[in-house]
């Protein structure tokens, strides 16, 4: 679809029947691709990923746009289309070039010459600089994840394409309860602009050919493969220079711990100090409270530490200040807030904010 010769369509197929569990955006404007893949169902054996359109507000012509490429792909790879999901990313509002596509895919050869993920990886990049890439073994079976995103990203549900494909014999039901687990903690405690994407499609594929694998061992090793994404993703969002890592701890509940750190995380003038390694605390406890609706915090009994060094409510020295600047010039800041409530806690992650995210949203067309 562009001329700079990166590829346009990725797919990743298992030769074998598979179980399936997905989740994708709950925003209002969901794309074609997203309202096809609702309808596949938990025996999913593969996903069709567009780059660089992403198929969103296009209507009718849209919706079937997307379902012809799926019955493109289907003949080419030796599938059935219903159990192929569709994803997009890319520009809103513009339809498919379905010519060139028509064209693409039917000249592939039957079956489709094997790829490496690497390949697959790169293909489903958009502003993203790095593909992105993780690998695990449980006990005999291998888990991959494959993911592509660096903005308008904030999760309501899953993280912008995430794809997972293992060998491991799990159940549909044992599979989905995991997934859905894993994604709460990991995708949907991401935050690069606070925009939720139109086109969030997150799914894990698993073929059983490796045999059963312990299910509490498969969690966590899925757990540490997508928070590894997370934190790529993170780092490498549109103008970042550095990671940032926001922990509440105290609170009445793990959901109260998410919305406090989101409200730190998104916060403009947080990530901005982050940036300028500025440890301005002001902006965290500003955050803070701004959660107006969470009655128990209050502020005397808030803590605030930046890179492990607490700053709020004991006084910080100068030189101790210009001390914590110094820590904050490397690649990732740290913030930990105890809202001395209770017991709830919640991890978050994003980016800082630089010049170069308003470069490169205030000229993106492709």
């Amino acid at each position: 679809m562009a001329n700079d010769g990166r590829a346009d369509i990725a797919v990743a197929v298992s030769r074998t029947e598979t179980v399936c569990s997905a989740v994708y955006t709950q925003s209002r404007f969901a794309g074609a691709s997203v309202l096809l893949s609702r309808e596949v169902g938990s025996d999913a054996r593969g996903a069709v990923v567009v780059s660089r359109n992403a198929n969103v507000a296009t209507g009718l012509q849209g919706a079937a746009n997307a379902a012809e490429v799926r019955e493109l792909v289907a003949k080419a790879v030796q599938a059935d289309a219903k159990q192929l999901l569709v994803a997009s990313t890319g520009v809103i509002g513009r339809t498919y070039p379905m010519d060139t596509m028509r064209s693409a895919i039917t000249g592939w050869s039957v079956p489709p010459a094997p790829s490496g993920w690497e390949d697959f990886a790169k293909a489903i990049m958009t502003t993203d600089t790095v593909p992105k890439i993780v690998s695990a073994r449980v006990g005999e079976a291998t888990v991959l994840g494959v993911a592509k995103g660096v903005g308008m990203i904030e999760p309501n549900m899953a993280t912008m394409l995430s794809f997972f494909f293992t060998d491991a014999e799990i159940s549909a039901p044992a599979l989905d309860e995991l997934f859905r687990s894993v994604v709460a903690t990991t995708f949907n405690a991401l935050s690069i602009d606070t925009d939720t994407s139109t086109s969030d499609t997150a799914a894990i594929f698993a073929n059983g050919v490796a045999g059963p694998v312990d299910i509490g061992e498969f969690r966590k090793v899925l757990h540490a493969l997508a928070l590894e994404l997370v934190q790529m993703i993170a780092r490498d969002g549109e103008g970042s220079s550095k990671l940032l890592e926001v922990r509440v701890e105290g609170a009445r509940d793990a959901a109260q711990a998410k919305r406090v750190a989101k409200s730190v995380v998104n916060s403009p003038l947080v990530k901005t100090m982050v940036h300028g390694a500025d440890p301005n605390w002001g902006r965290v406890v500003m955050a803070v409270g701004k959660c107006e609706d969470e009655w128990d915090i209050l502020a005397g009994n808030v803590t605030v530490a930046l890179c492990g060094r607490h700053v709020y409510p004991n006084p910080v020295t100068e030189e101790e200040l210009e001390r914590l600047s110094q820590v904050m010039r490397g690649d990732t800041t740290t913030i930990t807030v105890n809202l001395g409530i209770a017991e709830g806690s919640f991890t978050v992650y994003g980016c800082d904010l630089s010049e170069g995210y308003v470069a490169i949203n205030s000229s993106y067309t492709s």
